[in-house]
């Protein structure tokens, strides 16, 4: 019985540790990013391109996903402010499953012209679609459109991929879609902070990209 206890106390103890690092990590990166994080499109830095971060078109309760529709918006202001002329709308395909067409897509709808939209469809992570406008598209300078609990770790994995880069902030979804949404951006905040000290990106597959030049697939 005592091992029994002893053993709980341990794995309590540890998760408590875990849970106030993770705390720690995204308090952190947030303040971090508060210098070159904007809501207000005026306030953004011109650049050529943006990098638009993926997520799911379609929300958990069956209807279009709040957050992708805020992060199309947002770069269409963009757009729209003369603030980026090109994009790279970056994430997930499987399947039938397809972030960067469907950004694509709904910037199209938005007034975005379909020649200064680029898909990357190895976005899988943050870290990969950092990694990818640095590598193959060649960018050193970027906005990147996401909401703010993201955006602080994307400047953050930006900064140590030797790109200047701005965020700014797509509306954020006033009642997240459940308390799994909410959360997991304190351990992913940890994450950024091992995927840069563990150097964990995965191989960068693809040519090289020259946006503006070469034609949008």
């Amino acid at each position: 019985m005592r091992l029994i206890l002893y053993v709980a106390l341990r794995v309590a103890a540890v998760a408590l540790m875990a849970g106030a690092l993770a705390w720690y990590a995204e308090r952190r990166l947030d303040r971090a990013a508060e210098a070159k994080s904007f809501s207000d499109v005026g306030k953004v830095p011109a650049v050529d391109v943006a990098l638009v971060l993926g997520t799911a078109p379609i929300g958990p309760e069956g209807g279009p996903n709040r957050y992708f529709v805020y992060r199309l918006d947002a770069a269409a202001a963009l757009y729209k402010a003369g603030k980026a002329r090109y994009f790279i709308v970056s994430g997930t395909r499987a399947g039938n499953y397809d972030e960067p067409t469907a950004m694509r897509a709904g910037l199209i709808e938005r007034g975005v012209p379909a020649e200064a939209i680029y898909r990357d469809f190895d976005g899988d992570r943050t870290l990969d679609s950092i990694v990818r406008a640095r590598r193959i598209y060649g960018q050193t300078r970027l906005v990147i459109v996401s909401q703010r609990f993201h955006l602080s770790r994307a400047l953050f994995l930006a900064l140590h991929q030797g790109i200047d880069a701005w965020g700014f902030e797509a509306r954020d979804v006033d009642v997240p879609y459940s308390i799994f949404t909410e959360l997991r951006r304190y351990p992913s905040a940890l994450r950024a902070y091992w995927d840069v000290w563990m150097n964990t990106s995965k191989g960068v597959l693809g040519k090289p990209i020259t946006i503006g030049v070469d034609r949008p697939e």
